[in-house]
C-alpha cells in the first residue's frame, strides 16, 4: 500500500474543519520511532484532534483504546511525540483507520508517510475503513482506497423538543445482550465489550426505542470538547430516529449545541437534523480498501465516531 503524507485530515479552514492540506513527500525521517501509544499517551494525540477542531468526546479515548491497545500508533522525532495513526481491529475482517496526524510545526517532512508505513499492516488482510477530507479522496485512491458514500457534520443548536415518545426508555444493564445485537446490525462488527465502555462512561447518556419489547433502535450523545455529540443513532424508522433525538437533547440547556455525523444516503437522517435547525459544518468521504461492508444505511442515523468508525 501507497503510504501517504502528512495529511491532518480535518485540517482547520476559516469556516471550521473543512479541508487537509496536500501530502508533502520532502525532508528526513531520521530519529522517528514508530510503536504503539498507552491509552495515557493516547491523550495528547487526543489534544492535538481537538487544536484542529474534530471536536472529540471527552472519554473517547477511555472507551476506544481497550478495542484494540496495538492499534493506536504514536510517532515520536527524538522522543518528541509528532504523528499518529490509528488502525483499530475490530473483527478478524474489519478495521478503522483515523487520527492520522502530524504536529503543525513539523509538516512535510514525510513524517506522515513513515508512521502510516509502520501503522497500516498492523490490519493484515481485513478491509479497513476511514472518513478523509474530499480533498484527499484521490491520494487515499492510489493507496487502493474505494469511495463509498459521504457523511455530512450537522450542528447547531436543535431547542427543546415536544412531549417524549414513551417507547424511549434510558439503557440498563438488562438490555445489553439485546442492544450489543442490534448494534451488530448496524455496524460492521461486533462490539459488545466497547458499548459496556461507551455506554457506561461519564458524561454518556444512551436511549433505546422499544416495540414489542425489543430495541428497534438506540442512541448515545456525550459530552464534547464543544457541545455534545450524538453517536450512534440507529433505529428502524425515521420516527425512531426523531424520538430517540428528542430524548437524548431534552436534558440540554436550549442554547446547547448539538453535533452529529450523519451519512449523505440517509435523506431521513438529513431532514431530522434540518427540521431541528442544524447547518452542515463539513463533510468526509467514507472510503474502503478490501470489500466493504454491508450496512443498511437507511437505519443509520448518526454516526459513532469519524475518527474510529
Amino acid at each position: 500500500m501507497e503510504p501517504l503524507g502528512d495529511d491532518a485530515r480535518y485540517q482547520p479552514s476559516p469556516a471550521g474543519p473543512g479541508s487537509a492540506a496536500a501530502p508533502q513527500d520532502g525532508g528526513s525521517t531520521d530519529g522517528l520511532r514508530v510503536a504503539p501509544a498507552t491509552a495515557q499517551e493516547w491523550l495528547e494525540v487526543e489534544q492535538w484532534a481537538a487544536e484542529e477542531q474534530w471536536n472529540p468526546g471527552l472519554e473517547d479515548t477511555g472507551c476506544f483504546h481497550p478495542t484494540d491497545p496495538g492499534g493506536f500508533f504514536l510517532g515520536r522525532l527524538d522522543g518528541e511525540p509528532v504523528s499518529a495513526v490509528s488502525v483499530v481491529e475490530y473483527s478478524d475482517s474489519y478495521a478503522f483507520l483515523g487520527y492520522y496526524l502530524v504536529r503543525p510545526q513539523v509538516r512535510g517532512k514525510g513524517l506522515g508517510m513513515a508512521t502510516w508505513q509502520e501503522a497500516v499492516p498492523h490490519a493484515g488482510e481485513r478491509t479497513i475503513g476511514l472518513d478523509a477530507v474530499p480533498a484527499q479522496e484521490q491520494t487515499y485512491a492510489r493507496s487502493g482506497f474505494a469511495p463509498a458514500y459521504r457523511t455530512r457534520r450537522y450542528g447547531g443548536r436543535p431547542g427543546s423538543p415536544g412531549p417524549l415518545s414513551p417507547s424511549v426508555v434510558p439503557v440498563t444493564g438488562e438490555h445489553l445482550d439485546a442492544l450489543a445485537e442490534y448494534d451488530e446490525q448496524c455496524f460492521p462488527a461486533p462490539r459488545r465489550d466497547f458499548l459496556v465502555r461507551w455506554l457506561g462512561a461519564p458524561g454518556h447518556r444512551a436511549h433505546m426505542f422499544l416495540s414489542d419489547g425489543r430495541p428497534a433502535g438506540y442512541g448515545v450523545i456525550r459530552k464534547a470538547r464543544s457541545g455534545h455529540r450524538i453517536g450512534p443513532l440507529f433505529a428502524d424508522t425515521p420516527e425512531a430516529a426523531e424520538a430517540l433525538f428528542d430524548a437524548l437533547i431534552a436534558p440540554l440547556s436550549p442554547d446547547g449545541e448539538v453535533y452529529v455525523d450523519i451519512p449523505e444516503p440517509n435523506q431521513a437522517a438529513v431532514s431530522l437534523a434540518t427540521s431541528r435547525g442544524m447547518e452542515v459544518g463539513f463533510e468526509t468521504v467514507r472510503m474502503y480498501k478490501g470489500t466493504p461492508p454491508e450496512l443498511p444505511l437507511d437505519r443509520v442515523f448518526g454516526v459513532t465516531s469519524l475518527e474510529l468508525g
